[in-house]
């Protein structure tokens, strides 16, 4: 998302690093990763570092998407629409796991494709191009991204209530009555989640391998 503000400490750099070996491990010429968590875990941190640790280091060409750029509504009407809805709407089903998927399938197809990004000044929607011919890892971060069929699959298993501080500092959405009811409906779908991953971040932010 265009205009997010990433708060990068070094656990996510070390968290990034034991990851990045893990990829290197596979030796493979296209490589996708994903990565879940409630909001406010570090998903954005994370891939960031990963990516440029991917680039920097080992000379990998990475592209990182967002999920959270894959929703059905615009940005603008979509609490309103959940209100309308109810908070139980709030979930996997917002998600347009169509053009997902098929921007994932021109990744490792090495085709060109057009892809959603939300712009978070104007709260508007734009599209970018990219030559994934060019890329050799993609990492996609989002509440539900390790729903896709993927090759690492990384859960931060930490919730809402651990991340009250880094939701507020970063101030992406408002943290009223609204976001809390929203956020407890997010974590009952996220948590379900867990048992796919094969990395775990724990609350400490160390990682542990989860063997198939």
């Amino acid at each position: 998302m265009l205009g997010d503000i990433l708060l990068i400490n070094d656990k996510h750099r070390k968290a990034a690093e034991a990851i990045i070996e893990r990829i290197i491990k596979l030796k493979r010429p296209k490589i996708l990763v994903c990565i879940s968590g409630e909001s406010g875990s570090g998903k954005s941190e994370l891939a960031h570092c990963i990516g440029k640790g991917l680039v920097k280091n080992h000379k990998i060409p990475t592209k990182i998407i967002h999920s959270d750029n894959y929703y059905m509504t615009h940005p603008q009407i979509r609490n309103q629409l959940r209100v309308e809805r109810g908070i139980d709407s709030v979930g996997m089903n917002e998600i347009d796991w169509n053009r997902l998927i098929g921007n994932v399938k021109d990744f490792l197809d090495n085709k060109i494709s057009q892809m959603p990004c939300v712009d978070l000044v104007p709260d508007e929607v734009d599209m970018l191009t990219t030559d994934f011919s060019k890329i050799n890892i993609l990492i996609v971060d989002g509440l539900y991204a390790i729903n896709l069929p993927s090759d690492i699959k990384v859960f931060i298993d930490l919730t809402y209530h651990d991340t009250k501080l880094a939701q507020a500092t970063r101030g992406k959405e408002n943290t009223d009555e609204l976001r809390w009811k929203i956020l407890e409906q997010e974590h009952k779908n996220v948590v379900s989640l867990k048992e796919k991953a094969n990395i775990i971040i724990n609350k400490d932010y160390s990682v542990t391998c989860v063997e198939p």
